[in-house]
């Protein structure tokens, strides 16, 4: 029973890791599939379209996949956009430890409160357990949510189904479009 597991557990951390070495989409692709989450960011809670308009800038994941069984994983592709203009490209690792089984994909989208919020995220110093911080995009829920050390997390399901009570982080990598 230990070595399915294990096993389980390796093959699932395999899978990410290997959606994450996939092709890397076009930077016009990323940026075309990045304003769609946004929008549906936008659909699901009208209050966003708030925060897109006074945050300093944005980075969106239009889709990141996780999955675990004991041991977590996840990643994902994103563009950073300051003033509706595309300025970066960003990708999220996620690892996760706990009692976890399933996999699921999500959106996400980190909004950055000022340039120094912003500069942190770009010298890959932003890390955050995701779990702790996100907030689940719902009507009405940009309304009472507030900047938290200068950046504020929503998220968006996709599909999938995933149960877990885990501890993990997300670390982010950040590039100049």
């Amino acid at each position: 029973m230990a070595n399915y597991f294990r096993l389980a557990s390796i093959s699932t951390l395999l899978m990410v890791f290997m959606a994450g070495c996939a092709s890397t989409p076009s930077d016009e692709r990323m940026i075309r599939e990045s304003r769609a989450a946004m929008e549906r960011f936008v659909d699901r809670d009208p209050g966003l379209q708030s925060w897109i308009d006074q945050a300093y800038a944005y980075a969106i994941f239009p889709e990141i996949a996780k999955g675990g069984l004991g041991v977590g994983g996840g990643f994902g592709r994103g563009i950073v956009f300051r003033e509706g203009r595309a300025i970066g490209r960003t990708t999220v690792s996620q690892a996760t430890i706990g009692a976890q089984i399933g996999a699921q994909s999500y959106s996400q989208v980190i909004f950055f409160q000022d340039e120094a919020a912003l500069r942190v995220f770009q010298r890959e110093n932003l890390e955050f357990s995701a779990q702790a911080t996100a907030v689940a995009a719902s009507a009405g829920r940009a309304a009472t949510t507030s900047y938290e050390r200068g950046v504020a997390v929503f998220i968006m399901t996709r599909g999938g189904l995933m149960a877990e009570v885990s501890v993990g982080g997300q670390k982010f990598r950040y590039s100049p479009l």
